[in-house]
């Protein structure tokens, strides 16, 4: 566990283990990880990588519902870094607009 200020920069050891503890099985997981951290991962603070961290500890299914908004955090889950980290992941991207 990182003892730095929450609101301080994660350091490049501690975001390449995060990065490694994020590969999932889900492919749809993958794709919403691998945006926030292409839009993210340079401002990336021990706050939102703590975030980050419980929600790796999801099954892919659960995590997926709560990418989806299919369901929101409960219990333990329902904590501000994982609020934080959540709406990041959850934000459609900006240089890819959905055209219908």
């Amino acid at each position: 566990m990182d003892h730095a200020a929450p609101d301080a920069l994660i350091d490049e050891r501690s975001l390449s283990k995060l990065k490694w503890r994020c590969r999932r099985g889900l492919l749809e997981n993958d794709l919403f990880i691998e945006r926030f951290f292409q839009k993210h991962e340079s401002s990336l603070t021990v706050f939102q990588a703590e975030g980050l961290r419980q929600l790796m500890e999801l099954s892919d299914n659960d995590l997926m519902d709560l990418l989806l908004r299919r369901k929101e955090p409960e219990g333990e889950l329902d904590r501000p870094d994982v609020q934080e980290v959540l709406g990041l992941l959850r934000t459609p991207s900006s240089t890819n607009p959905k055209k219908s």
